[in-house]
């Protein structure tokens, strides 16, 4: 299961990056060195009102003194980056946890290429950095509506980053934006692909690479177009807890985490949706029916994991490592 810890850590700047973007320095209030990421990590903030959502990091990781993080005022969303954008001053301070990481960078690839549509460019612009500080190979297409909703475009658009990063502005149209098929219609050996923003870009970069091999194609998630509860056709299983040998019973309506939870257990989790990566636990015996977006294709096979806040059994029972 995740270990997380929670900082609190002093807001030192914030940029207005775009039109309804921006960024947020937060440092230790004593100075002191933060918990190392890798590119590809997120935090999850508790915005003012104990709104908590994620966040990418979009600085070096070499950076050990702070962590960058962008926000998009979303209107429609939960009210997390409305309280960001309007609620959160230079000086203040904010509850945060130790960065996760469910979107690295493969150890293996020989060139990466990334894709970002909008908000999404924040991962990306740390691996970016990473990958142009270690001399990897890469490249980058960014995909905004236009010039004005994009981020750090200043920076992009400036050496050492500039003859790598191609930006399409489709104005609206997606049929105007970058070319996929022609960008990923023939998967070159040693290349894998990144891609975080909006969930027609993600599904049609998805659609894209289908025929890439299996672990090349990687995806940041942070919300989702489904609904990742409960169904009409679900099922009641067991769950046995293996520290206790406690068995539960989880109904069709109900999630193992409300149920585990309900019995005083605490397991941390943050999105129930499956995105975030929080409470993914070990799974001992039984077969998962996995429902989140944060396992990759291997991890899933495996039945090694599961995310207890959405995803549920295609077993009679399941013995959970709590």
């Amino acid at each position: 299961m995740a270990n997380v810890d929670w900082l609190t850590l002093k807001v030192a700047k914030i940029t207005t990056e775009a039109e309804d973007i921006k960024s947020f320095e937060l440092i230790d209030p004593s100075g002191g060195d933060l918990p190392a990421f890798e590119a590809g990590a997120h935090v999850d903030v508790n915005a003012p009102g104990g709104i908590p959502r994620q966040y990418s990091l979009s600085n070096d990781p070499a950076e050990a003194n702070r962590y960058v993080i962008g926000v998009l005022r979303e209107p429609a969303g939960r009210g997390g980056s409305a309280a960001m954008h309007d609620k959160v001053s230079e000086g203040d301070t904010l509850e945060i946890t130790s960065p996760i990481n469910n979107f690295p960078l493969s150890s293996v690839a020989e060139k990466h290429l990334l894709i970002a549509g909008g908000i999404g460019i924040t991962p990306m612009l740390a691996m970016a950095r990473y990958l142009e500080r270690t001399g990897a190979s890469w490249e980058m297409h960014y995909c905004t509506r236009t010039a004005e909703k994009t981020a750090f475009r200043d920076l992009l658009s400036a050496p050492p980053f500039a003859d790598k990063v191609t930006f399409h502005h489709d104005g609206g149209d997606p049929a105007k934006g970058v070319d996929l098929k022609a960008l990923l219609g023939r998967h070159e050996d040693g290349v894998h692909v990144y891609c975080c923003g909006p969930g027609g870009l993600m599904n049609a970069v998805q659609a894209n690479t289908e025929h890439w091999p299996a672990g090349t194609a990687h995806f940041e998630f942070f919300s989702v177009d489904g609904d990742t509860g409960p169904r009409d056709d679900d099922e009641s299983f067991e769950v046995e807890v293996a520290s206790t040998g406690k068995v539960y019973v989880i109904p069709a309506d109900k999630s193992i985490i409300d149920v585990l939870n309900d019995d005083g257990l605490n397991i941390p989790f943050m999105c129930s949706e499956g995105i975030c990566g929080t409470c993914i636990t070990d799974v001992l015996e039984g077969e998962p029916d996995h429902r989140d977006m944060v396992l990759d294709d291997d991890e899933k096979e495996s039945g090694e994991l599961i995310t207890v806040c959405c995803s549920r059994a295609k077993s009679k029972r399941l013995k959970l490592d709590i």
